[in-house]
């Protein structure tokens, strides 16, 4: 399995740039080599032949040839010696007495050869260091070309990475994130991909933002224009006669209300401005009393399971929020029995039913949605996810193997439990609670 980095651009681009610098430095070497050496092979050919031409005139006028030059010498090349004795010139370097000897050989009489030897050993030092120098010029290229093209790509992948952080925040919800690539600053300046990619996520995150804060203002102005005509709807449902009907206008008077309320609550949520007011709490108090609550208004109770109490510290009124919410949703759209078990800093509430729709485990809760026939805005849940936002709490939804929705709330890191704290839990145990309250209209 291949090592991280070996993935990210910049391995990349210096794997191909070191190929791309051997392929080219050993092209260019070859090419220098190969002309280098037929220019020296050639200059010592004709050397050599020239030389063979003198010793054949001395030979066939019988004249004292010059040293290096006889009939059939000893070390002549056998193919050199076969080609002369077939009537033909030619050339061979071969070794001999222990160096390179460029040898060159004619036809003589009886079928003997005529050949001379020129010492190449000056060529061939001369063809060895061009050798060494060509590698060693074509290691420095190579080194020189990586620190350049790594220093540009560095550059280029810095780029990418701040633009990729800038994304990732956006995506959690920060819309000030801005990438501000320095070439964007300046339009007079050529701009380059990365320029361009910076500054369409920049201006989709100025847009989103734009949309984001002008349905935060409409949705808070319509929850704030409604409360005053409700409170006066209110106020006339109260002195509306006993009996049916007035029963189903007050009813509705009060779903309107709470709609209403819950719109202030997701637009106050959405301005990122809430902030808790933290306290010391017994996690397994908070948990019964929102359980009590939100089993008043369905009419049913149910289970507390205590399997490792802690204090926490938090904000009691938003904590019991969240948790009165997913229990209200899990009697509003699940079976019994619903149980809420509080483990350390954990708290899932799981209910028997159906499970979560598919879209709210992948995406989490979108108000305004539901299915399933089921009745509400689904801002219950919204709500919730909201508020655990603020508390710094991670809340997850999921569907148990078995069947049912799981809604599972880590709370932050609690600090360590006092001695003598007020409310001490006894230890892990079930407990069921019931209670009057008022609930909540979550909706799955």
């Amino acid at each position: 399995m291949l090592p991280r980095w070996a993935g990210t651009l910049a391995a990349k681009a210096a794997a191909f740039i070191t190929v791309m610098c051997c392929a080219l430095a050993a092209l260019l070497g070859v090419l220098v080599h190969v002309s280098v050496t037929d220019q020296t092979v050639g200059q010592a050919r004709a050397l050599a032949l020239a030389r063979l031409k003198d010793a054949t005139s001395a030979f066939e006028s019988g004249d004292t040839m010059l040293p290096g030059a006889g009939v059939d010498p000893p070390g002549l090349p056998g193919s050199l010696r076969h080609l002369a004795a077939r009537g033909q010139r030619g050339t061979v370097v071969d070794q001999h007495n222990g160096r390179p000897t460029m040898w060159a050989a004619g036809p003589a009489d009886h079928g003997r050869a005529l050949a001379v030897e020129v010492d190449y050993s000056q060529q061939a030092r001369t063809i060895a260091a061009l050798d060494q120098s060509i590698l060693w010029s074509s290691g420095l290229a190579i080194g020189v070309t990586l620190l350049i093209g790594a220093f540009a790509v560095t550059r280029v992948t810095r780029r990418l990475h701040a633009t990729a952080q800038v994304a990732r925040r956006i995506s959690t919800g920060d819309l000030d994130a801005r990438v501000h690539d320095p070439l964007t600053r300046d339009p007079s300046r050529p701009q380059d991909e990365v320029a361009a990619v910076a500054a369409a996520l920049d201006s989709m995150a100025a847009s989103l933002q734009g949309k984001l804060l002008a349905e935060q203002r409409f949705t808070a102005d319509v929850a704030h224009e409604l409360r005053t005509p409700l409170t006066g709807l209110h106020a006339a449902a109260e002195l509306l006669p006993p009996g049916r009907p007035t029963e189903l206008v007050r009813d509705r008077v009060a779903a309107l209300r709470t709609l209403t309320e819950d719109l202030l609550e997701i637009s106050r949520l959405d301005s990122g401005r809430e902030r808790p007011a933290l306290d010391a709490e017994h996690l397994s108090t908070v948990a019964e009393r929102a359980v009590r609550a939100a089993g008043a208004a369905a009419g049913t109770g149910a289970e507390v399971r205590i399997v490792g109490d802690v204090y926490v510290e938090t904000d009691r009124r938003r904590l019991e929020r969240v948790l009165g919410n997913l229990v209200a949703n899990a009697h509003r759209h699940g079976r019994p029995p619903v149980v809420l078990t509080v483990d350390g800093p954990v708290v899932t509430v799981r209910d028997h039913g159906d499970g979560y729709p598919d879209y709210l485990v992948a995406h989490g809760p979108q108000r305004f949605r539901t299915e399933g026939g089921a009745t509400g805005h689904g801002l219950g849940l919204t709500i919730a996810l909201g508020q655990a936002e603020v508390l710094g709490a991670r809340l997850e939804f999921a569907n148990a193997p078995d069947g049912g929705a799981v809604a599972t709330l880590t709370l932050p890191q609690s600090p360590p439990e006092p001695e003598d704290g007020p409310g001490q839990a006894g230890g892990p145990g079930v407990r069921a609670a019931t209670g009057g309250g008022p609930g909540d209209g979550a909706t799955r």
